[in-house]
């Protein structure tokens, strides 16, 4: 059975917030924020939001792939090590290894012990690289959160200019223009609070979500370490000296 935990962790996560969308567009909350706020600053951060979610869901999609793929090799090569088989001027990986950003880690050592020649095998470098190629572009998510936080503060400060503009020039003993600029005065508190609460919730929910992606990729990149010292390079390392 493949493993799907990092998928399986998103969609509990965004069922429960859609669970709460739902119930805030059914009590009305949702479109009274769209109405009230003129700038619609909180509704581009709602398209920003899911821009960023669909993100994380590919993102997961992919470290829950390779978590799958990263396993299966780890089973294979720990059942049989004759797998990493190789000769002097290349590796020869088998093909039953699953395809996989780990099991081209494999192919990199083996490759690399075949050309050394023997001695300790150091993967230092190579597992830098696999670091990187593991995180890709999770680092959006903290792009994605600070963006959305911004255009909160942003939409809180047009506000409270909306809300403090029609005092300039106000004359008090005008009922009809007190009226109106009251009026603007409670539009502008009300683009202020809405984009600000948007803005805040955004954040925390992009912050989340990228926050169990990261905690996904780095499981994964732990135990591709742990599954390479113990099985790929001990092996690697006893080829190569039963060779000479």
């Amino acid at each position: 059975m493949l493993r799907r935990t990092p998928l399986l962790h998103w969609m509990i996560f965004t069922g429960v917030t859609l669970f709460a969308a739902v119930l805030l567009w059914h009590f009305g909350l949702i479109q009274q924020m769209v109405v009230s706020d003129r700038t619609h600053i909180s509704s581009l951060i709602g398209v920003l939001y899911i821009g960023a979610s669909l993100h994380c869901l590919w993102r997961t999609i992919i470290i829950s792939r390779e978590d799958d793929a990263a396993r299966r090799a780890g089973q294979l090569v720990a059942a049989d090590s004759r797998l990493l088989a190789f000769h002097e001027s290349a590796a020869g990986v088998a093909n039953e290894l699953p395809k996989g950003l780990v099991t081209a880690h494999i192919r990199n050592l083996a490759t690399k012990a075949g050309l050394q020649g023997g001695g300790r095998l150091d993967q230092t470098l190579l597992l830098r690289g696999l670091a990187g190629q593991l995180r890709g572009s999770n680092h959006f998510g903290s792009f994605a959160s600070d963006t959305l936080m911004k255009l909160g503060l942003l939409g809180t400060i047009v506000g409270f200019i909306m809300m403090l503009a029609p005092i300039a020039g106000l004359d008090a003993e005008n009922r009809v223009a007190l009226k109106s600029s009251m009026t603007l005065m409670g539009d502008g508190m009300a683009v202020a609070m809405y984009t600000t609460l948007a803005g805040l919730v955004g954040s925390i929910l992009i912050k989340i979500q990228y926050y169990m992606l990261d905690d996904a990729t780095n499981r994964l990149f732990n135990h591709a370490v742990g599954m390479t010292e113990v099985h790929v390079v001990s092996a690697l390392e006893r080829q190569s000296a039963g060779s000479k």
